[in-house]
């Protein structure tokens, strides 16, 4: 089955409480869909713990995914192809596999990054 992938404006838009995005990920959920994201997009978007319960309560559904070095030239290589500079965005293209569909609040660069991947991944604008 698909995964959901989530970017940092995505995690960004949980915590803040948007209720459109809050639906979709339950919806996600109830579908048994993988909600999925790198540990740079954690670090793109965890300040501080005490005043992000509601991004806490999300990432306990979430696979973080480790950036190792494989994933780490993989997101160099379409970073190159793609002529972007975001590695946090490159790393969320590098964990989608064909089908997934990408959640973002970047959707330009995140085509041009999922073009570089020549994978079948969809991009859905949160």
């Amino acid at each position: 089955m698909p995964a959901l992938i989530l970017d940092a404006g995505a995690l960004i838009a949980a915590d803040r409480g948007d209720r459109e995005l809050i639906a979709r990920l339950r919806v996600a959920e109830q579908r048994g869909v993988q909600l999925r994201s790198t540990g740079v997009v954690i670090a793109e978007t965890w300040r501080d713990g005490s005043r992000q319960a509601q991004l806490a309560r999300l990432l306990k559904a979430v696979d973080v995914v480790a950036v190792d070095e494989a994933l780490g030239r993989e997101a160099g290589q379409l970073l190159g192809r793609s002529k972007t500079n975001d590695p946090a965005d490159a790393t969320v293209v590098a964990i989608a596999t064909i089908g997934d569909r990408i959640l973002t609040s970047d959707a330009g660069d995140i085509k041009r990054l999922v073009r570089a991947s020549r994978r079948g991944i969809h991009v859905v604008s949160c």
